[in-house]
């Protein structure tokens, strides 16, 4: 399996466990020019939560959160702010940047699930 193709299988799960846990889905995959990507974009409780989905196949001393540098964070800061933008939405509404972590085995069964909500502040 490839890295997109691993990678749309994660954000596939992240999709079934935030409606599982009362999330709206609002969109996916939101892209600006080169800016970068938002993976998923839903809303719970009057929140829009950007979600940035990581799907690896497990394996030892190493986790799916550990690829988000500081880097990306800038990058989605950035991102929810052109999202907002974009779909003319105050920059006050309020927000939080969440990451979940996905680990499969290699028959593309779960592993590892977890979800961090407000993982990445000031956003």
């Amino acid at each position: 399996m490839s890295n997109q193709s691993l990678g749309q299988k994660g954000e596939d799960i992240a999709v079934e466990y935030l409606q599982k846990n009362g999330y709206a889905i609002l969109s996916r995959n939101f892209r600006y020019k080169s800016f970068g990507e938002l993976d998923i974009m839903a809303s719970k409780k009057g929140k829009i939560v950007f979600a940035e989905i990581k799907t690896i196949r497990a394996r030892p001393n190493f986790q799916p959160e550990d690829q988000i540098t500081a880097k990306k964070q800038n990058q989605l800061r950035k991102m929810t702010q052109i999202y907002l933008s974009a779909k003319k939405l105050p920059a006050d509404t309020p927000q939080q940047i969440d990451i979940i972590a996905i680990e499969l085995d290699k028959d593309d069964h779960i592993v590892a699930l977890r979800h961090h909500q407000n993982a990445i502040e000031d956003c």
